[in-house]
């Protein structure tokens, strides 16, 4: 990878796409540091602690949640709606149309897509401010005693919708004029800024504690530890060898090669554990801000709430339920086993048509129940290793196991992105 980069940074079109996502990403970095008019900024970093649903937004957005900043909401109303579009197109027989009309159905997706974030950006700024309306998290020392609490609520809630919208056109602008998927990228500086950040506070305290070089030195030893074994699995895929038939057309002969069918083990990536994490922590941001004392929520958090044991179960699976659900949307063994036939091809040893969608199938469901299981031992045994080992809440809570695995994903994908534009430019000389 560093040697990708060092003959990246040779090439001069390259080098500039290289400082202008650094630039992009600084900008974004500025805005998570700004703080908004009106926001105490104690309330909003004490409803951010912990590996719930809210922590991981604070993570993915490097801290700007937590800090209660210009882009506090960040990316997560985008991801959000980009998942929802995506499922939306197996029930909605328009998008699954506009899905296979190549760039101008990817355009109006898109558009969907940018529709969807605001409505779901106007959701979650509302529901903050109404949360920080009713539990003092409002503050009108900036605007004066007689400014309407309404008022200023209002105005938090558009810089909020904004700064999110903001963000979304950052990743955009990277994905066109950078290196690299825009929106990956904006989540992987956050995860690694958060981090950062936490290993930081850790080093400030070696000249006064003599455990915290020890604790230091033990959380990058499993955390290198974790990243290799993700990288290990990520790379790791069956390849299925698909046979051509040979074919004389004329005076000429076609067909006749071997080529293969690469299946992921963990074709879903970091989707099910969002999925898993969302849904279980759900009950718990709406009880937490609309109803923090209520009786339910002290049961909840007692029993089902971050780090219990029903916690960890129900979040395992939850992840192996949308690990099947998102391998059935993904990969369609009738319509591979279908244009493998109509191709003139097949898999030796097995019959085409229907044989060969059953063998697909059983293959799929055999590897994503690897990848399902691979998901949930990187959302649970981290967390738990690093409770116990550790027993600084800071280092515990730099890394969580969505993070880990973005991280590593995004990595990999950046490096294949330059990768793939150095062959670009190659090949462009070799023609010239």
């Amino acid at each position: 990878m560093f040697r990708t980069l060092v003959n990246a940074f040779k090439n001069k079109d390259i080098r500039k796409k290289i400082f202008i996502t650094i630039g992009l990403l600084l900008i974004y970095r500025l805005g998570c540091w700004l703080p908004v008019p009106g926001i105490t900024t104690e309330w909003y970093s004490a409803q951010h602690d912990g590996d719930t649903f809210l922590g991981l937004l604070s993570a993915i957005t490097g801290g700007a949640l937590q800090n209660g900043a210009f882009l506090a909401i960040g990316i997560s109303p985008y991801i959000n709606s980009s998942i929802i579009v995506q499922l939306l197109t197996i029930a909605i027989p328009k998008l699954e149309e506009w899905s296979k009309q190549g760039d101008d159905g990817r355009k109006k997706l898109a558009t969907v897509t940018r529709i969807m974030t605001l409505v779901l950006a106007v959701a979650q700024a509302t529901g903050i401010v109404v949360s920080m309306a009713g539990s003092s998290g409002i503050s009108t020392a900036i605007f004066g005693a007689k400014t309407p609490l309404w008022l200023i609520a209002a105005f938090v809630a558009v810089i909020l919708i904004a700064g999110s919208m903001f963000t979304m056109w950052l990743g955009e602008r990277i994905t066109d004029y950078g290196i690299g998927n825009g929106i990956s990228l904006l989540i992987f500086v956050g995860i690694l800024s958060t981090a950062g950040q936490s290993i930081i506070s850790v080093i400030t305290r070696i000249p006064t504690e003599d455990t915290a070089i020890w604790e230091l030195i033990g959380f990058l030893a499993l955390v290198i530890g974790i990243f290799a074994f993700i990288v290990f699995i990520d790379g790791a895929e069956r390849r299925i060898p698909i046979q051509y038939a040979k074919q004389i057309k004329g005076r000429k002969q076609y067909g006749g090669q071997s080529t293969n069918i690469p299946i992921k083990i963990n074709a879903a990536g970091v989707l099910p554990i969002i999925f898993a994490t969302a849904i279980i922590t759900f009950p718990q941001l709406i009880c937490s801000i609309f109803a923090p004392n209520s009786g339910f929520y002290a049961w909840w958090m007692k029993w089902l709430g971050a780090g219990t044991p029903i916690y960890f179960v129900l979040t395992g699976l939850l992840i192996l339920f949308f690990s099947f659900f998102y391998a059935q949307i993904q990969f369609n063994p009738e319509d591979v086993a279908r244009n493998i036939q109509q191709y003139g091809g097949f898999i030796p040893g097995i019959r085409p048509g229907r044989p060969t969608s059953e063998y697909l199938a059983r293959i799929s469901k055999r590897l994503t129940l690897f990848g399902a299981i691979f998901l949930a031992f990187i959302a649970i045994v981290p967390s738990v290793i690093f409770s116990i080992v550790l027993k600084d809440a800071t280092l515990v809570n730099a890394f969580s196991a969505t993070g880990l695995l973005i991280v590593v994903s995004v990595a990999l994908e950046f490096d294949k992105q330059l990768e793939s534009q150095l062959m670009m430019k190659q090949y462009k000389g070799f023609l010239k």
